[in-house]
């Protein structure tokens, strides 16, 4: 049989607050159940935010008021798995809408794939990263580098991942990230002690998700992220 070919959007939206950005996802999730548009990867910068999922708590934002308005750091409480993480500039956050009709219907089998576009990404940066067991997201030792969370309806899923590229991970420190007590944060330019060009890193995570998703056309899509909610909101 013949392997029906797979394409892949890619939207890079630049920085964005969280809240329109998540409005958008589930525009696109619907759109994406309708197969009215191809599987898509939505790539983001987020001004700093608290996300806490609906499995989360809010004793683990441990920063008090003071803290979050001195930092800029708004709480956004989301429908995605897992518990409370960071999302702020420098890091690479990621919405695959993706309808795993296409791939296979298994939840754990996309979260490994996700886990392992990231542990082939590290790779080029000659970083040895991989599982942690009983946890999801990618590790370099007992740091975490890259967290997941996401929301699957009708088998499409939406949300994603957080990767630590630039990131101030200092802005961890009000928070217990992913309720994960005894484990640390890490981020690519820690690792590698410089800053990195973002777009490189963009470049090496598009690859690999062609790669490990098997995508047979990659488009990206260049206009503005205001353009394309006008574009939605015309469509319903």
């Amino acid at each position: 049989m013949v392997q029906k070919e797979k394409k892949l959007v890619i939207q890079d939206i630049g920085r964005q607050s969280y809240q329109p950005v998540w409005d958008y996802q589930k525009k696109l999730q619907q759109l994406r159940i309708a197969k009215k548009i191809p599987d898509t990867l939505i790539l983001v910068e987020h001004t700093p935010v608290y996300t806490i999922g609906k499995n989360g708590s809010d004793l683990h934002i441990i920063g008090n008021s003071e803290y979050l308005q001195s930092n800029n750091i708004d709480i956004v409480r989301v429908d995605r798995g897992g518990d409370v993480t960071y999302h702020g500039p420098g890091q690479l956050v990621g919405y695959p809408i993706f309808d795993l009709r296409q791939h296979k219907e298994s939840v754990s089998w996309y979260m490994r794939n996700l886990e392992e576009v990231f542990i082939r990404v590290l790779s080029h940066w000659n970083l040895k990263a991989d599982r942690n067991q009983g946890y999801t997201g990618v590790w370099i030792a007992d740091e975490k580098i890259v967290a997941f969370g996401v929301r699957i309806s009708r088998w499409v899923t939406m949300h994603g991942f957080a990767f630590n590229i630039n990131t101030n991970l200092n802005h961890f420190s009000g928070i217990i990230p992913c309720g994960i007590f005894h484990c640390g944060v890490t981020s690519l330019a820690k690792q590698l002690g410089r800053e990195i060009d973002m777009q490189e890193a963009k470049e090496e995570v598009i690859s690999e998700f062609q790669n490990v998703f098997n995508f047979s056309e990659i488009e990206t899509v260049s206009e503005k992220f205001e353009e394309k909610i006008r574009v939605m909101e015309g469509i319903e």
